[in-house]
């Protein structure tokens, strides 16, 4: 909230914990094109059962709109948007709920096996969530730092559509530059070729070079799209 001087009001100070949860968004968004870029397999013939193939595919589609809903957040919290905590929980509340769906389905589902390790990692992601909405609430000083009501982002669909174009491109660039990297670095340290190991090693460092490129794509696209198209809220 501002004053209509533009300046923030005196209330209780941002202890820099806001800024969790914009790199909890980070790890999630890169996790997800982790899971998309090495989700090829499931378009071929990988006889799995049909309960677990489906199970897989709406993990997909989840991780596409995780990655392409949390690029919208990015550009609220580069712009300082004082919608990006609540933009941000509704997100946080969504993927939570998926969460828990997905765990249930896999306690639910006769051919997954339970592992303590699944519980693990879900009860991991709630509390972190639950965490960074915590740190997000009304009071609790974030709107200090989120505080810049007096211009309009973008459409979403702007957002989106510049994230997306953004991902693919630093996609291919990261793939490439990552996999020409690998080769030299597997060169340079004389890594083995027995059964294609240096492939499969320039292929990993491609891979890694497929994630980070994604994702710095698409934070830049979506910076750019909001630094240069905010117009004065009416």
């Amino acid at each position: 909230m501002t004053t209509g001087t533009g300046q923030t009001p005196a209330g209780r100070p941002d202890s820099g914990l806001s800024y969790v949860p914009v790199g909890w968004l980070i790890f999630v968004m890169a996790w997800s094109l982790y899971g998309l870029a090495s989700a090829s397999w499931l378009f071929g013939d990988s006889g799995l059962p049909d309960a677990i193939f489906y199970f897989f595919l709406a993990g997909l589609f989840a991780n596409v709109i995780i990655v392409a809903w949390g690029l919208y957040l990015l550009g609220l919290a580069l712009g300082r948007s004082t919608r990006f905590p609540r933009q941000f929980i509704i997100w946080q509340v969504a993927f939570i709920v998926w969460v828990l769906a997905r765990q249930v389905y896999v306690l639910a589902v006769p051919p997954f096996v339970f592992t303590p390790r699944s519980l693990l990692i879900g009860g991991a992601e709630v509390a972190i969530g639950l965490l960074c909405i915590y740190l997000l609430r009304r009071g609790s000083g974030a709107e200090n730092v989120y505080a810049k009501p007096q211009a309009e982002a973008p459409p979403v669909y702007v957002s989106i559509v510049a994230a997306l174009l953004g991902i693919i491109l630093g996609a291919v660039v990261g793939a490439v530059g990552g996999f020409l990297a690998g080769s030299v670095i597997a060169d340079v340290a004389q890594v083995s070729c027995f059964e294609g190991g240096c492939g499969y090693f320039a292929a990993f460092i491609g891979l890694a070079g497929l994630v980070v490129g994604a994702i710095a794509g698409g934070i830049l696209a979506v910076w750019l799209v909001h630094r240069r198209g905010r117009k004065p809220a009416a």
